[in-house]
């Protein structure tokens, strides 16, 4: 367990900065006093994920995420809310102190959590094995420092060495209390029916952490010779943690460089990114030898919109890859190539040059990616028309990938040189391309569409009544955006008899004038809302936000930084006053307005409820109940043409 007091400790400083939280996994460009991203939730071309400093929340108008500090960690790498309070400790050195953890609390632990326990507990396990174990040094490491690795790479990078005896990690592992099935589903032991193996044994091991650093799968290299029949590098199998479509190798140790440097090196492999880190160049992630997926391109653009791909000398795989550039241009990203001289990688080449040498080299030799292609294929083309007419289409097809119209034009003004065909066809063959796939974009949305009508018309009571609810539950949002944003503000201040001034605040006023009505909320969360703060102690320096935001209750404080996240359309009363730059003026005008508009909201719903409640009576023929609840009705009628005189009153 963690002490209480470090926890509100962490919450507070962790949302206070919760720029710097989030921009570990978005990069962030100021706007105003916010700061803007991509969303890394959803798909997104144009920017609407929104960090407030001021507020220390933050909130996506395309998705509709939002949160504080702990919940964007949480959400984003699926980590418990101890996983996320640990983490953003770490991150800014505020010590904590713990029980040890034990096999019984080990049950207690979520499945992922678990998982990511038993991932970390096996890293640590190989590089133990590494750095102190007789067979992991003159093996595993010796093999390292015969790559040229020095300590500092091989420790930033958390190496390690899985030892040749069978079981080595599964005798560790129960030694020390942890369950089997982890360690199967984590895919570092392979389980047949009458045995148990580690999967990695005799490896020299690569740990692949998730953007926050936490390790989540593994690749192997054998060291072995003689081992013909066995792949020279395995990784962990897709697992609840690890997607390898979804990982790129280095990312976590990169991504802040990428930011800063505004450019990404896109390589194949782990030696090749940990060697232009030991020469200094940081912005670097590999593919792992797997094809680019589009969840790894997005991966890179939420750092950066400039990749470089950089090629082995004599690699054979270069045409292959070349859909995977594709998808980058496809995301709106610039590409550009280097193909490295004969017989070089980049874990080789990058130990020829220093720092400077080696920047200078990529600077001076890399080239815009569709140059790159159109060069490539012309070679294979010469003399063939029809490999020359295939060419020129494929050529077309990556250039109608890209979004922006602009740099489209520019790419047919270049290709046309290369190619020796006139612009306007060029032109004409990208306009039928984008013509089909828009076509086809449009069956399926009148596809989607027609499903959705007739969905609609065939639940039009449940619609109609969901629409009721919305209006409702939007008051309701309304009137805890003033008690969570302003509840600590003065509403207004009166004198007494005995010339004494009695204040009201914002969150007063609102609990006040809902009890005299009787008014509670049927969501149980929206109800424990509204409890908390008339149950708050209220001291001199006791803030409504930071109370509601940095809440232990996960639940309340997601709520809390959704409502003061979520924009609202301007209503009448804005329209009145004009554009609203400072909405502490207006308080007094705007919090009685929503609290009557919630009113009328619970008086119209009465109403309703009374109306069905006629019908069934009406049925069985009962005039006295009848009678009752039409005197009811016309009761609620006539509130409801106070309160609707009222709000006309206070909008003016």
């Amino acid at each position: 367990m963690i002490d209480q007091g470090t926890v509100e400790q962490i919450m507070e400083t962790a949302n206070s900065q919760i720029v710097d939280v989030v921009s570990e996994f978005v990069q962030l460009k100021r706007r105003g006093v916010n700061y803007l991203g991509r969303c890394p939730f959803h798909d997104e071309k144009t920017p609407s994920f929104t960090v407030s400093p001021h507020k220390g929340i933050f909130k996506c108008f395309g998705c509709g995420k939002g949160g504080n500090a702990i919940h964007f960690l949480m959400e984003h790498e699926q980590q418990s809310f101890v996983e996320a309070i640990k983490y953003l400790g770490a991150k800014f050195h505020i010590h904590i102190e713990e029980e040890e953890v034990t096999p019984e609390m080990l049950k207690q632990r979520s499945e992922r959590e678990s998982m990511m326990v038993v991932t970390d507990f096996a890293a640590a396990f190989f590089s133990e094995m590494l750095n102190n174990s007789d067979e992991g040094k003159s093996v595993g490491l010796g093999y390292l420092r015969q790559r040229g690795f020095r300590d500092d790479i091989i420790a930033k990078f958390q190496l390690g060495y899985s030892p040749e005896k069978r079981d080595a990690l599964i005798v560790e592992a129960k030694k020390r209390g942890y369950k089997w099935e982890y360690l199967e589903k984590t895919g570092l032991m392979y389980v047949g029916d009458n045995y148990k193996a580690d999967r990695f044994r005799g490896r020299v091991m690569f740990p692949i952490h998730s953007l926050a650093g936490k390790v989540i799968g593994f690749g192997g290299r054998i060291l072995k010779t003689d081992t013909k029949k066995v792949a020279k590098y395995q990784n962990s199998p897709e697992s609840e943690i690890y997607h390898k479509s979804r990982v790129l190798y280095g990312i976590f140790q990169a991504k802040q460089e990428i930011s800063k440097q505004d450019k990404c090196y896109l390589v194949e492999g782990y030696t090749d990114v940990m060697s232009f880190h030991q020469t200094g160049i940081n912005n670097v992630v590999a593919s792992s030898g797997t094809a680019l997926t589009q969840d790894q391109i997005k991966l890179i653009s939420r750092f950066t919109k400039n990749v470089t791909v950089i090629y082995d000398g004599d690699s054979a795989g270069i045409k292959a890859s070349l859909r995977g550039i594709d998808l980058i241009l496809a995301e709106g990203l610039n590409v550009k190539t280097l193909l490295l001289p004969d017989g070089e990688d980049p874990d080789s080449f990058s130990k020829k040059m220093t720092s400077d040498q080696l920047k200078e080299y990529i600077k001076t030799n890399e080239s815009d990616f569709i140059k790159f292609k159109t060069k490539l294929l012309l070679e294979d083309a010469k003399g063939d028309p029809i490999k020359r007419a295939t060419l020129i289409q494929d050529i077309v097809r990556t250039i109608a990938i890209i979004p922006d119209a602009i740099t489209r034009s520019v790419y047919v003004k270049e290709c046309s040189v290369l190619l020796e065909i006139e612009e306007p066809v060029l032109f004409s063959e990208i306009s039928k391309i984008k013509q089909k796939r828009s076509s086809a974009q449009q069956v399926q949305a009148d596809r989607e569409r027609a499903a959705a009508a007739k969905a609609r018309s065939s639940n039009s009571v449940a619609t109609q009544k969901r629409i009721e609810q919305s209006a409702l539950d939007n008051c309701e949002r309304q009137v805890l955006r003033y008690l969570i944003r302003f509840g600590d503000v003065v509403l207004f201040s009166e004198t007494s008899e005995d010339n004494k001034e009695i204040v009201t605040n914002v969150g007063d006023y609102i609990i006040r004038e809902l009890k005299i009505d009787n008014i509670t909320s049927d969501n149980p969360l929206y109800r424990k809302a509204f409890e908390l703060y008339e149950n708050a102690t209220i001291g001199e320096n006791f803030s409504a936000l930071k109370f509601f935001v940095n809440n232990q209750d996960i639940e309340m404080s997601q709520l809390a930084s959704d409502v003061i996240g979520r924009e609202y359309e301007l209503s009448k009363m804005h329209e009145k006053f004009g554009s609203v730059t400072d909405e502490l003026s207006l308080l007094i005008d705007h919090v009685p307005k929503v609290v009557t508009e919630l009113r009328l909201e619970k008086t119209k719903e009465k109403i309703a409820k009374l109306q069905l409640k006629l019908k069934d009576f009406e049925l069985s023929s009962n005039p006295e109940k009848v009678i009752e609840i039409l005197k009811e009705l016309n009761k609620h009628n006539i509130i409801k043409g106070i309160l609707s005189k009222n709000l006309e009153r206070i909008l003016g």
